[in-house]
């Protein structure tokens, strides 16, 4: 007879950090269909509107203007309030921000439109520090990046979800072929999801606080954490990072559109940014076990380094070459983010607040690069203004190098 053995029972702060876990899934995941959705905003808007690029890439400069405007207060707001009631905050603010965004959808202000988008960009500030900080500190530094990527993976499932779902509704109306559908759908289903998860973090409240977390450091150190170097490329690196990945995500339903790409009809390119999330979703996954075999300074710069490069393979490569090449940026982009965060944040976790505050602050670049890239695109031609996401690309790569270095030249 074989003896059947039973796991050693959980430590109390193994099942703080396993329900931690399990709560910031749906947190990501939502917050992954909702970015993909607002994308898709950009073509819809340009083509409803009769907008330029820059004027309607204004609505990703709205949807991440709030990292830069806000991140000081809301850091403020978590330090005095602690991390789960500042999740409970920024759920509920998006909540509010979503169900806005249906009423300005339905007067077709767009000027309501950006301001429903701040709404919801000041709840996800909230998240961004609050819930990618927790994740780093519930268990052991060096599994940081593994376990922020794993999350980011879910994160990706999102924006995968989002353009498949979302596509038919927001871009129903400019392709004949398809379907109309409600435009509200998308963001009442996002409110929806986001009102029962602030319920849920709501009844957790007191998590951490009886898991024996020590108080953060206060916010006058927001100067002193910047004296790292790491800190400071790191912040660098977030910032033309997400603005590379914004601005090739808002402008790829238009790419694939041309004849001289695919030539894809407006819901079908919609939903084709799928793939882009997708090698997102499917590189994090990889990457989070990759990082068991690889140094994640290592792994950071060779996938940026893929980006660059694809990046700039489909300004020159015709049709569906081109295309795929684009598309294909999306499988580099997976571990960036996370892996960046874990890199850039200092050793000692009362300091991480701070620190996650400029990075978070740094996501801004999903405001300021899409919008120097449809300028660019506006001056020169859309293809040629892909440059500048790739040029991103290679400041990641410097600071990859940095970490890559032992650890008392990088600090």
């Amino acid at each position: 007879m074989v003896a059947i053995t039973s796991s050693p029972p959980l430590s109390d702060h193994e099942q703080v950090a396993s329900r931690l876990f399990r709560l910031s899934v749906g947190v990501f995941f939502i917050g992954g269909f909702l970015t993909s959705s607002v994308s898709l905003l950009v073509p819809q808007l340009k083509l409803m509107l009769d907008l330029d690029y820059k004027g309607a890439l204004l609505v990703q400069m709205a949807f991440h203007s709030s990292y830069m405007l806000f991140a000081l207060p809301i850091t403020w707001a978590i330090v005095r309030a602690g991390y789960m009631r500042a999740i409970v905050a920024g759920l509920a603010v998006m909540t509010a921000g979503c169900l806005a965004l249906t009423l300005a959808q339905a007067a077709l202000s767009f000027a309501m439109v950006l301001g429903a988008l701040l709404l919801v960009s000041a709840g996800q500030t909230f998240l961004q520090i609050a819930s990618n900080t927790v994740v780093a500190v519930i268990g052991p530094s060096r599994g940081a990046a593994r376990r922020l990527t794993l999350l980011q993976g879910f994160n990706s499932l999102g924006t995968v979800a989002g353009p498949l779902l979302s596509a038919p509704r927001l871009l129903g109306e400019l392709d004949p072929q398809a379907r109309r559908g409600d435009a509200a759908l998308p963001f009442l289903g996002t409110a929806l999801v986001t009102g029962l998860l602030a319920f849920a973090y709501f009844r957790n409240r007191a998590l951490l606080e009886e898991s024996g977390s020590r108080r953060f450091a206060a916010v006058g150190q927001m100067f002193r954490v910047m004296r790292s170097r790491r800190l400071r490329w790191g912040t660098a690196a977030i910032f033309v990072y997400v603005g590379a990945e914004v601005a090739i995500g808002a402008l790829l339903p238009t790419v694939l559109m041309r004849p001289d790409r695919l030539g894809a009809a407006p819901v079908l390119a919609g939903q084709l940014v799928s793939l882009y999330w997708g090698g997102a979703m499917v590189g994090r996954f990889l990457g989070a076990w990759a990082m068991r075999r690889v140094a994640e300074a290592r792994l950071l710069m060779g996938v940026a380094l893929g980006a660059g490069l694809l990046t700039v393979a489909a300004i020159f490569l015709p049709g569906g070459a081109g295309a795929c090449a684009l598309l294909a940026v999306g499988l580099c982009n997976a571990i960036m983010y996370p892996t960046i965060y874990a890199l850039a944040l200092p050793e000692d976790e009362r300091e991480a607040p701070v620190a996650s505050m400029w990075l978070c602050m740094a996501v801004v670049g999903g405001a300021v690069v899409p919008l120097l890239t449809g300028a660019l695109a506006d001056a020169t031609a859309l293809l040629p203004a892909l440059v500048l996401p790739a040029a991103c690309y290679a400041l990641v790569v410097r600071f990859a190098a940095l970490c890559a270095q032992p650890l008392e030249n990088r600090s």
